[in-house]
């Protein structure tokens, strides 16, 4: 195994689980501490973030955009109408715990059952991981085979770069191996939170497939963007892997023009294109990250009045049931 392999494993290991030990390494008021410590509110949620991620903090700021995004409230304990455990319809949509089969054309394998961070806003944070089982791999696999008209396939979770290289050509070699399959997507945050995930083996797994190879990576906001980073899109994109990126708008993150006027033009120089800008999806314990609609859509047209076109994202919201994602301007 190379160093960067090991790396990334390394900061998977010792990845911030408890929100006091954030809180002293980001030097926030210790008075401050009892109004957003929640380690106990969520409990099937709790924190955790790698450092390499926590680096990009802002030290002392409680506002730091990058902070709110992982670092639990006691908001999260609060019930809202119309926030539920199953916002988008997963659980209808399955065809096995580890197969969904929501829109034409594609489908969506949950690969892995954990992540590398604890997003706080995540939609998949009450989804019922334990029942995804790696015997389920064949029978997905046959669904695919059998029906044609699928032709690209989606590799999701949890995130499936949480598997490791090896396990993961496995996958890649079974679905190269069907023959109506043209695309593959990887929708993952690990580039963005632990950049040293991309590793020569990852690179080399894209660049040799027959598979045009997408990745739709997951930034919030500008500041998630370092050299480190950077690096890794570059060595991503001379893969020939294309980059698209998916924002989530949320309230005191990102809510703003010139955050995402300025998370567009970095994404740019990073020849990443924006892709979604998600309205919230309405899981239970996020609703404190929600942006009104009307706020919104001042949002995207100040966007489209300061972004070339090709930068500005489309401004989505998913629905059960729907067809497609639905766009809201």
């Amino acid at each position: 195994m190379n160093d960067k392999a090991l790396s990334w494993q390394h900061s998977l290991r010792d990845a911030i689980r408890d929100p006091a030990i954030l809180a002293q390494q980001l030097h926030l008021p210790p008075d401050s501490w009892p109004a957003i410590l929640a380690k106990n509110c969520t409990p099937h949620f709790g924190l955790l973030v790698p450092q390499p991620y926590v680096a990009r903090m802002q030290r002392g700021n409680l506002a730091d955009p990058l902070l709110l995004q992982v670092f639990p409230q006691q908001a999260e304990a609060q019930m809202q109408a119309g926030f539920s455990t199953n916002p988008v319809g997963d659980l209808e949509k399955q065809i096995n715990p580890m197969l969904l089969h929501k829109y034409a054309h594609r489908v969506l394998l949950l690969l892995h059952p954990r992540c590398a961070v604890h997003c706080r806003y995540c939609f998949r944070q009450h989804y019922p991981y334990q029942n995804v089982k790696s015997g389920l791999m064949a029978e997905s696999l046959t669904y695919i085979q059998q029906h044609s008209e699928i032709n690209e396939v989606i590799f999701s979770g949890g995130d499936p770069l949480m598997l490791a290289d090896e396990r993961l050509a496995s996958w890649l070699a079974a679905i190269e191996a069907i023959g109506h399959v043209k695309r593959l997507r990887l929708h993952s945050r690990l580039p963005v939170v632990i950049p040293a995930r991309v590793t020569p083996q990852l690179l080399q797994l894209c660049q040799q497939s027959r598979l045009q190879i997408i990745m739709v990576l997951h930034f919030n906001h500008a500041n998630e963007i370092d050299a480190a980073v950077a690096d890794s899109l570059r060595q991503l994109r001379q893969a020939g892997v294309w980059l698209l990126n998916q924002t989530v708008l949320l309230h005191k993150v990102n809510d703003d023009v010139p955050a995402l006027v300025r998370l567009s033009e970095v994404l740019a120089e990073n020849q990443v294109l924006p892709y979604y800008l998600h309205a919230l999806d309405a899981v239970q314990g996020a609703s404190h990250f929600a942006v009104a609609d009307g706020t919104a859509q001042q949002i995207m047209h100040g966007l489209r009045s300061q972004l070339p076109g090709y930068l500005v994202p489309k401004w989505v919201r998913e629905m059960a049931g729907m067809a497609y994602k639905q766009p809201l301007i």
